[in-house]
């Protein structure tokens, strides 16, 4: 009996060690899944072929965007920051254009277009490794509504992201657009003079000026252009991809300007002076426009800034969206 029973124990310890070694590989197999996913994951968001192909998109984005809007942009700031010489779109336009020439309204053009590829690089780079990175489960359904929040959030982390790039561009377009006349106007004369003034900060004039006007800016302009593709796949399923990202990115840009306006008019007075300090000047600044012109005036040139926002911007995502598609077809399938 007492020989049975050790028998027994020692058959029993068996079994389980048995199981036991079964069961190890299953459990190591999907420790290496999980640990596989995860690294799959933190890879793809960042993967070189992802990568270039953001900064491709994006880049011919940016070139489109920047020559078709360039002339609102040089009526919106010399409006900004002189009101009293130039009252009225129609005016400022028509004064540019005779005691200047027509070529005057690109001023600025090479570092702004120089700047929007840095910046869109950046700013659609980090927003696609985001949407990778937190990847929203509708766009794999099509039968869940997708997070509309989603965008608007990611867009303001963006925001944050792309205004240390586009910084040091916005400051040397901001000094050459409110020079009047042609002596020392050009970008390399700014340059020059910036540099030998306040040396390499003067390139990061208005940091905070930045900051306070990509952030609401990039959040609606994101946030925005999904839910405009959103709304027009559901409503008008007939309506062409290709228009279908004009109009949203149209639209996306408007709104992304009327909600950073008001933020945007002392980021430029504080980057067009000569006596800006890098951090500090920026929120005295918005106070003092408010107090002396009242709240109004912080959306001086807001009808320019609009009138340039739909087709600079309908032009920028039909110009990332078509580079997308060319980089899938001809450059990296």
């Amino acid at each position: 009996m007492v020989g049975s029973r050790r028998e027994h124990k020692l058959s029993s310890l068996q079994n389980r060690y048995c199981n036991k070694l079964s069961t190890a590989p299953l459990i190591a197999d999907k420790r290496s899944t999980n640990t596989n996913t995860m690294s799959d994951n933190e890879v793809g968001a960042l993967n070189s072929r992802d990568v270039t192909r953001d900064i491709f998109s994006a880049s011919i984005g940016s070139v489109a965007c920047c020559y078709t809007g360039q002339p609102f942009d040089t009526v919106k700031v010399r409006m900004q920051t002189s009101p009293a010489a130039f009252p009225s779109v129609l005016f400022t336009s028509k004064s540019i254009v005779s005691n200047e020439g027509i070529p005057a309204l690109w001023k600025g053009a090479v570092p702004t277009a120089l700047g929007m590829v840095a910046e869109n690089a950046m700013a659609f780079g980090v927003n696609e490794a985001l949407k990778r990175t937190f990847p929203d489960e509708a766009k794999s359904d099509p039968t869940k509504r997708p997070d509309l929040m989603r965008p608007f959030l990611m867009g303001a982390i963006t925001g944050c992201c792309s205004a240390t790039v586009l910084l040091p561009s916005e400051v040397v377009k901001a000094k050459t657009q409110v020079v009047v006349g042609n002596t020392g106007a050009s970008s390399a004369d700014i340059y020059k003079k910036m540099m030998k003034r306040q040396g390499i900060r003067s390139l990061f004039i208005g940091f905070d000026a930045q900051i306070m006007r990509d952030m609401p800016f990039y959040a609606f302009f994101f946030g925005t252009y999904e839910l405009n593709c959103y709304l027009f796949r559901t409503f008008v399923p007939s309506m062409p991809e290709e228009l279908n990202f004009f109009l949203s990115g149209g639209f996306a840009g408007m709104l992304g300007w009327a909600a950073a306006m008001p933020f945007d008019v002392p980021k430029t007075n504080v980057q067009a002076s000569w006596d800006s300090k890098v951090v500090g000047s920026y929120f005295p600044e918005l106070i003092r426009i408010a107090r002396e012109r009242g709240v109004l005036a912080l959306y001086t040139g807001l009808i320019p800034t609009i009138a340039r926002a739909f087709p600079a911007n309908a032009a920028l995502f039909l110009g990332v969206e078509m580079g997308k598609k060319f980089f899938d077809q001809y450059l990296w399938a």
